[in-house]
């Protein structure tokens, strides 16, 4: 990663998911603000009220000068507003307030409040990479087949009612009973293209570990290629743990074939696909266009990282 020297503006703006959960919300506010007053910070926190208010506060905050512009939530929440800083030269901090903060992870963001705070005054400006599909952009990975379908179940059970691992559960065995495979072709960069029926194609912005202790996760996002794995046909019970492994941010693993390339192409037989990016579910018209575009997000990650080459 590019290490370059970050001049941060006098106000820093903040934004979070205010949809998440209002009094939480509140209260990380409130939070946040008094952190940024101990490092002789001033934050302007704004709580976005859905989702699609986010890209308008991203981009209102670098209309204003905010350097960085801090995201606080989860990696959806990220990667939102990552897609208005995507190219500029505003760097995106990140207080990881969501449950399974793979960005911060594999960036060795401290996932304490107090510390990621400390992190943005402290730490210095990386430059990543980030996947695209169809124009939009992720920043951990994009899948279609099981995890869309069980994310889209489990999202319309937790709206009438269901707590969300009771959401989760029902999810998994409601589409577990009625799947059937995607059949979709792929084609990575002018390597021949190939088709296929399967329960999972996953389309990770750099590659994933699948053992060892860093296991679903990565080593960097600088390496300027996508890792782009399609699993097997196979069984219930191996459909079942793949499902859970990918509900829970693993990276399913074992006989499913894996490549890496700058760019692929996904077809399928319909003309739309509900396609998961860093866990939102949408339909895009096929076929998907996937790219990797090197180093064209400013991120601050600590100063000193010794894991790190």
């Amino acid at each position: 990663m590019i290490d370059k020297p970050l001049a941060r503006s006098a106000v820093i703006t903040c934004i979070l998911n205010g949809s998440a959960g209002s009094n939480r919300a509140q209260r990380a506010r409130e939070q946040i603000a008094d952190l940024f007053a101990r490092h002789g910070g001033q934050a302007r926190v704004v709580l976005a009220r859905n989702g699609s208010e986010i890209p308008d506060l991203a981009r209102q905050a670098m209309a204003e000068g905010s350097q960085p512009v801090v995201a606080g939530g989860g990696d959806g929440t990220l990667s939102t507003v990552a897609s208005a800083l995507v190219g500029s030269r505003h760097a995106l901090g990140i207080l990881p307030l969501g449950t399974l903060n793979h960005l911060a992870r594999d960036l060795k963001i401290p996932l304490e409040l107090e510390a990621a705070v400390a992190n943005l005054f402290t730490g210095r400006l990386a430059h990543i990479d980030v996947g695209e599909v169809n124009g939009r952009i992720f920043l951990n990975n994009s899948s279609l087949g099981l995890y869309p379908a069980i994310v889209r179940e489990r999202e319309a059970r937790r709206r009438r009612g269901a707590r969300k691992w009771i959401a989760f559960a029902l999810a998994v065995v409601t589409i577990l009973w009625r799947y059937a495979p995607v059949q979709v072709w792929l084609r990575v960069e002018s390597r021949p293209e190939s088709g296929a029926p399967t329960p999972f194609v996953f389309i990770g912005n750099n590659r994933y570990e699948i053992e060892g202790a860093r296991m679903g996760g990565r080593s960097r996002l600088d390496g300027g290629r996508l890792w782009i794995c399609r699993a097997p046909h196979a069984g219930l019970w191996t459909l079942l743990r793949l499902a859970v492994k990918a509900l829970l941010g693993r990276v399913p693993h074992g006989g499913f074939e894996a490549v890496e390339g700058k760019e692929c192409e996904v077809r399928a037989k319909g003309r739309h696909l509900r396609v998961s990016a860093d866990g939102e579910v949408i339909s895009l018209e096929t076929p998907l266009r996937y790219r990797i575009r090197p180093a064209v997000l400013g991120v601050i990650v600590p100063a000193r990282d010794e894991g790190r080459k």
